[in-house]
């Protein structure tokens, strides 16, 4: 029999499964408490607004252009009511900037696949958001460390090592605000110092914004974005391509997500997206548009509320329980917190360990670097930590990590 694989392009072979994806499938085991898959809570969802919605829209004048082909940039009104979000967050701009996708992690891989030519580098930080990778991979770069909070690498030292694999660097990708999957923000200084490097090396920044209005706590920090349209006159001069999704906030079910950029960028986008599945689903843009109409704002307080105490309380319990020398951060908001165990522990190790006598599962660190390194780190997600997660999860998790601890 032939092996089709044989045939596959370069490219498969870095297509690799997701570690996030493969835990998720231990949801399906009720005794399994699980820290690992970055998901909303579906109970926070508008339901109500949601089955209204769809009854409007197909018991309406707009049934018919609900189930028909649309337009590859998107339905227009959905992307006048971003504008407006986005001019309100400091971003001003019109719908012509807006281009939706099926989720961000759409508009990820449609943006490695403009960018990317084999060899090129992107710009990461360790750690980084591991569905970003995977839609990188595809296009064969090397990556190089992106360190906002400042290091030893000069443009010319990026320049020098994009140069020595036959490519250059094209763009720099981050989540400034509550990063996945570390939890951490950057700050003005930072966001500036990006802008700075990315001017020098005159490449683009991909503004991953997915978490971006679940803050609990401290004060908020512009996105880049929007000071990049203070320095360079307004968007379509700046550099910055701005992710954001619905799918925190409202669900993600409908992957319903948005890019917003310079005009020449949108441009591109339909292009790639006429190629790809010619556009988003007419009716899920539609009832999103009516549900962010009607709900959006509520549903962020709603959100925020029950996530912060979830927040709250894992911090907590992580403080009363786990051993010393290990340590964590404390986020402002988001779905995450990031742990870092003593040098030799391995969170690979530790979570078959884990699964195995605890039946807790959390995400291994090393998945989120691109070199494969920081095996004594492990993500924790919040977002579904009820109180048993909690009082009995955490406990169990510390307890086998000191228990792990090298002698």
């Amino acid at each position: 029999m032939m092996d089709l694989t044989d045939l596959f392009a370069t490219r498969a072979g870095r297509m690799k499964a997701s570690e996030i994806r493969e835990l998720l499938k231990l949801l399906d085991q009720p005794d399994i408490i699980s820290f690992a898959g970055g998901i909303p809570d579906p109970s926070l969802f508008p339901h109500e607004a949601f089955r209204q919605a769809y009854a409007d829209v197909l018991g309406g004048p707009d049934a018919n252009a609900a189930l028909q082909y649309q337009v590859s940039e998107g339905y227009r009104p959905l992307r006048r009511w971003i504008a407006r979000e986005m001019g309100r967050i400091g971003i001003p701009c019109d719908e012509n900037n807006i281009f939706i996708t099926s989720g961000s992690q759409q508009g990820l891989d449609y943006l490695g696949k403009l960018f990317l030519s084999p060899g090129d580098t992107a710009l990461v930080t360790w750690p980084t958001y591991l569905g970003a990778l995977q839609a990188f991979n595809a296009y064969e770069p090397r990556y190089d460390r992106l360190m906002p909070a400042g290091g030893n690498m000069t443009p010319d030292a990026y320049r020098q090592a994009a140069s020595e694999t036959g490519g250059a660097v094209k763009f720099a990708y981050l989540v400034p605000d509550f990063a996945n999957p570390s939890g951490e923000t950057l700050t003005l200084a930072q966001r500036e110092a990006v802008l700075d490097l990315a001017e020098e090396l005159g490449i683009a920044i991909i503004e991953d914004a997915a978490y971006a209005a679940l803050r609990y706590s401290g004060e908020g920090v512009p996105p880049i974005a929007a000071l990049d349209a203070l320095r360079s006159g307004g968007i379509d001069q700046g550099r910055t391509i701005y992710c954001g999704s619905f799918s925190k906030i409202l669900a993600p079910g409908l992957r319903v997500g948005w890019i917003c950029a310079p005009r020449p960028m949108i441009e591109k986008l339909v292009l790639t997206k006429q190629a790809s599945d010619l556009h988003s689903p007419s009716i899920n843009q539609m009832v999103v548009h009516h549900v962010a109409e009607a709900t959006y704002g509520a549903q962020v307080e709603r959100t925020r509320t029950a996530y912060h105490a979830r927040r709250d309380a894992l911090l907590e319990a992580l403080e009363h329980h786990m051993p010393k020398g290990v340590s964590w951060t404390k986020p402002d908001g988001g779905m995450f917190v990031w742990v870092t165990l003593p040098e030799g522990m391995d969170a690979v190790e530790l979570l078959a360990h884990s699964v195995a006598e605890a039946r807790v599962a959390f995400v291994p660190g090393s998945a989120f670097h691109a070199d494969g390194g920081g095996r004594n780190t492990l993500r924790l997600s919040f977002t579904l930590a009820d109180e048993r997660a909690v009082t009995e999860g955490i406990p169990r998790l510390a307890d086998l990590i000191r228990r792990s601890l090298p002698a």
